[in-house]
């Protein structure tokens, strides 16, 4: 994608144009004119080259693709389904904010408040690029709204993310190898709008991956989305049995322990998010929740290219 560079580029042309109007301008307002509109586009070309930064650091094979995202409520009933239910807020604000399209493909809600689980598609250019620095175990320590005494809780909850794969790349799926199950969709309309088990369960036997679909009506459709979803989540998973350090990076991805969070959200007795990969704090975790996830994000990709760098470097 050339876009961003292009812009730097012919931002860089009018600046040269603007300072030398304000060179050859004999009149003293003019010239102060024409030097605002310097400072004003070097603000722009420092936010373009941001994006051009942030644009170097996703050169992944799958990088520039859509992005599936799971949460998971880890143990801890109510409190950690409410904290699931927080982080799908704040990744649907963050899409909002970066122009990205935001669709929910199965949600299962928490017995009293929250979501158990849900797993949703956000579309836009290098969705997945961006996200994927979101993988793993996220931790929250608050006083709970649920605990009558005011005490304070720790609660869990996992993310997963894989790339949307399309027709071009070649996963093979045998039919025999799947388990198709339909049932009644439920949630926010679906107890309402389906007469019929529209939601559609497929299960990969030999790898036992589960993915189910019930954000259509119709079966059929949640059928092919549901597939399409198995292809990626199969893609990731031969991504995953090449790469050589594969414990490390389930680790990473939460798939093993609790343990591993990558990011903590303090809200009491102080108020603090820090990434545990790249040591980044932020104080205020209103803007975080609210989807400021930039910085944590950036810090994770550059830190990501800087350790491939190191690790090639070292086996020459």
């Amino acid at each position: 994608m050339t876009g961003p560079y292009e812009r730097v580029v012919g931002l860089l042309d009018d600046i040269a144009v603007f300072i030398e109007l304000a060179e050859a301008e004999e009149d003293e307002g003019e010239r102060q004119a024409a030097t605002a509109e310097v400072q004003k586009q070097l603000k722009l070309v420092e936010k373009e080259f941001s994006a051009l930064e942030m644009h170097s650091l996703l050169g992944g094979k799958v990088d520039a693709r859509n992005a599936y995202l799971s949460l998971h409520a880890g143990a801890g009933g109510t409190e950690s389904c409410d904290w699931a239910d927080m982080l799908f807020r704040m990744y649907s604000r963050y899409a909002e904010s970066h122009g990205f399209d935001l669709s929910v493909m199965d949600m299962q809600p928490g017995d009293e408040a929250g979501i158990k689980s849900v797993t949703f598609l956000v579309s836009g250019p290098f969705a997945y690029g961006y996200l994927k620095a979101e993988r793993g175990v996220h931790r929250l320590v608050r006083i709970s709204p649920f605990d009558a005494n005011k005490r304070r809780h720790t609660s869990f909850a996992a993310l997963d993310v894989i790339a949307e794969i399309e027709e071009d790349l070649e996963v093979e799926i045998a039919e025999s190898d799947l388990r198709i199950d339909t049932f009644r969709a439920s949630g926010a309309g679906g107890q309402h709008v389906n007469t019929t088990d529209s939601a559609v369960r497929i299960t990969h036997v030999p790898t036992n991956i589960i993915v189910q679909c019930q954000a259509e009506r119709s079966q059929h459709s949640n059928r092919n989305k549901a597939m399409k979803m198995l292809k990626a989540r199969l893609y990731d998973y031969e991504m995953d049995k090449q790469r050589k350090e594969m414990e490390k990076f389930y680790g990473d991805k939460g798939d093993i322990a609790w343990g591993r969070q990558i990011r903590s959200y303090v809200m009491q007795p102080y108020t603090m998010v820090k990434d545990h990969r790249t040591n980044i704090e932020k104080g205020n975790v209103e803007a975080v929740m609210d989807g400021d996830l930039d910085e944590f994000i950036e810090g994770y990709l550059k830190k990501q290219q800087a350790d491939e760098h190191s690790a090639a470097n070292s086996g020459k």
